[in-house]
């Protein structure tokens, strides 16, 4: 299975802390937030990703990322040039996708989901798609799914004014090799954009859609707003602390994947003259 990464938009709600810089490459407590999504990636065993970003942001990632080797991931970039849609990512990662199973994050999504690995290896590829269903306050911001008691999808809308159930999908979904084909035959929305829920509607007319509810152990953070992004780098600090662990920590994931060694988590924990290195030589010891 391959990923996709979706670091594009011009984050205007944040403005003008976005301004001059991609959202995705603003902080969240200790870490850039793109390290949060692509830690999501990495603990789900994947390990050939493909960050999809805006022609003025590239070469930022790349100086960030470089491509992947340093923890055992192969990453690769691809252009949007204008926000046409969360879908339009399936189209022009094609060629990357080349027939596999593929996953797509957003960007600006944070998680924290201790129980991903067990679930991707026991449930998620044995379905054309997998969307998660996490409940809030105001389903009205985001894309609903209404399911029955096990887990059956009876409706999906974006942002409805009604919603049928308090369930969000998160920016995070499974599919397998047709999505390529879905998105292509995809009409713009009323906003102009190819929607994922249209695509994730395909899949469940198949009869092919898997909602699975993430449980009261886990946490779904959107960054979309100044609001939102203090709290999420609250949320982290306050886990971090109490617990004494990290999230979105990619050298972390990538040595539990076993994509990298001992040897090379000691050499990536060397760049780090602070508690983030650390952090990274405990994990030495445990």
């Amino acid at each position: 299975m391959k990923g996709i990464l979706l670091a594009g938009g011009s984050g205007t709600r944040l403005y003008p802390i976005t301004i001059p810089i991609s959202k995705q490459l603003i902080p969240v407590y200790d870490k850039p937030m793109i390290y949060y999504p692509l830690s999501t990636l990495i603990a789900a065993g994947i390990n050939e990703i493909l960050i999809i970003t805006t022609p003025n942001d590239l070469q930022l990632f790349k100086a960030l990322l470089h491509d992947g080797s340093q923890w055992g991931c192969t990453i690769s970039y691809a252009i949007q040039n204008q926000p046409k849609g969360i879908a339009e990512s399936f189209i022009i990662a094609e060629d990357f996708i080349a027939g596999d199973n593929v996953a797509l994050i957003l960007g600006d999504n944070i998680f924290y989901f201790p129980s991903l690995g067990n679930l991707i290896a026991s449930d998620i590829k044995n379905h054309g798609s997998t969307i998660f269903a996490y409940h809030v306050s105001d389903p009205s911001r985001y894309g609903v799914v209404e399911f029955t008691k096990d887990n059956q999808v009876i409706s999906i809308s974006e942002k409805p004014n009604k919603p049928k159930s308090n369930y969000a999908i998160p920016g995070f979904y499974f599919f397998d090799k047709k999505v390529v084909e879905y998105a292509k035959c995809l009409n713009p929305s009323s906003r102009g954009e190819l929607e994922i829920t249209d695509v994730i509607m395909e899949y469940h007319k198949d009869n092919a859609l898997n909602v699975f509810k993430m449980d009261k152990g886990t946490a779904w953070l959107d960054t979309g707003t100044v609001s939102s992004l203090m709290e999420a780098g609250q949320f982290v600090q306050v886990l971090e602390k109490r617990q004494g662990l990290k999230v979105g920590c990619v050298e972390e994931q990538a040595y539990l994947k076993k994509y990298i060694d001992a040897g090379q988590l000691r050499s990536l924990a060397k760049r780090y003259n602070n508690g983030y290195g650390q952090y990274l030589t405990s994990l030495l010891n445990e």
